[in-house]
Formats: structure tokens, sequence, C-alpha cells
């Protein structure tokens, strides 16, 4: 008999990118549609989780839908719309994980449209933290939790059950905080959000 045993099979982590804020403080300015690097926001966020060994990508898209898919090139994704986008992240977050349902994967890495100071290193630290579609990990800096987060498939009902407003993943997150594995990512990446008109500067 053969000493060897069969591989198991690397695991499938969706990239989940919240791209549905209007941008209320921005004056009205979608962020998925911020220019950067002379390219929409959402290009570069899904970039980096394409970088980093997420997929399937899923998008999803709120205010100005329309336009962010003629403007934005989002090959390769599944891009799906939050109608009840102005509700909040938890709302974008519910239907994100509810278009993954079918696509047979382990877990979901969701990161944020805005926050373009992390890149693929931070990404990919967050994935290598996956052990079973019972993992809860995030990003953390300077020992503070933040995005992205990773949560497995197995977690995704309660998820969507207690995503509400702005809240959108926190109550799990409480819940479980003993369950949840932090990455420190601080020295790789800079979780700063563009939010406000001088947030903008940060962007090239």
């Amino acid at each position: 008999m053969s000493a060897h045993t069969t591989p198991r099979p690397a695991p499938v982590i969706a990239g989940l990118l919240l791209a549905a804020g209007g941008g209320r403080r921005l004056g009205g300015r979608p962020k998925a549609l911020l220019s950067h690097h002379g390219r929409p926001l959402v290009e570069h966020a899904v970039r980096v989780l394409r970088e980093a060994g997420c997929g399937p990508l899923h998008v999803v898209l709120g205010a100005s839908a329309v336009e962010v898919r003629e403007r934005a090139d989002l090959t390769g994704c599944v891009v799906v719309d939050n109608p009840d986008w102005a509700e909040g992240m938890g709302s974008s977050l519910r239907v994100g994980l509810t278009s993954l349902a079918g696509a047979g994967a382990d877990a979901a890495l969701v990161s944020l449209v805005d926050q373009p100071g992390i890149g693929a290193a931070a990404v990919a630290r967050v994935l290598a933290a996956y052990r079973s579609p019972a993992s809860l990990a995030a990003a953390a800096y300077d020992g503070e939790r933040g995005h992205p987060v990773l949560f497995g498939a197995e977690r995704w009902a309660d998820i969507a059950e207690t995503a509400t407003g702005d809240r959108g993943a926190r109550v799990h997150l409480a819940r479980h905080a003993g369950e949840l594995t932090l990455v420190e990512c601080g020295d790789v990446a800079e979780a700063w959000d563009i939010d406000t008109p001088p947030d903008l500067a940060r962007l090239a």
C-alpha cells in the first residue's frame, strides 16, 4: 500500500469587495468611482484581491451602480447591486454573502473599496490565516482590528442575519471575539479610509 496521502485541495477563498457607498461626506461622489492612478478606485481594490490570491471575486455596488459598471473594468468579477445601499454597510454585506452562497467557497475575505492603503501583502496575510470553514480572522493595525476580515462559510448565515445599518459584521465579531485571529498588518499597510474631502489628497 502506498504510504502517501492525497493532498488536500487548496481552500477556495472568495474576495468580497464592498463598493456601494455614496460618499455622502465627499459631496455625494461614489467611492467606487474616485480616481486612483488614473482609474476608478474599485478597479484598484479588485486588483489587490486578485493579486493576493482571492477567487472568485464578488463586487457589491450601490450608489451610481450603472455608471460604475460603465466606467470600471470589472472583468472576471461577479457584480451584484445592493438596492438598499443607503442603509449602510450591513445591507451590502448581506447582499454579498447571498451572492456567494452558490459559489462553492470555503471562506470570504471582505474588503472595503475606500481603503487603498491596504494592498495585496496585507490581504495575503489574512488569507493565510484560513484553517477551516469556521475560520474567523481579521487584519490588525498596531493591535486594533480592521479590514480585511475573513469569514469561514459556516459563519455566513449568522453574519447575514445580524448585519444591519453600518454595523456590518460587528455583532458577530463581538459574540465570537474569543475565536477571532488577529493578523498584524501595520508593517505592510495603512488602514485609513477615504471619507472626507481632505482624505482625497491620499489618492494618487
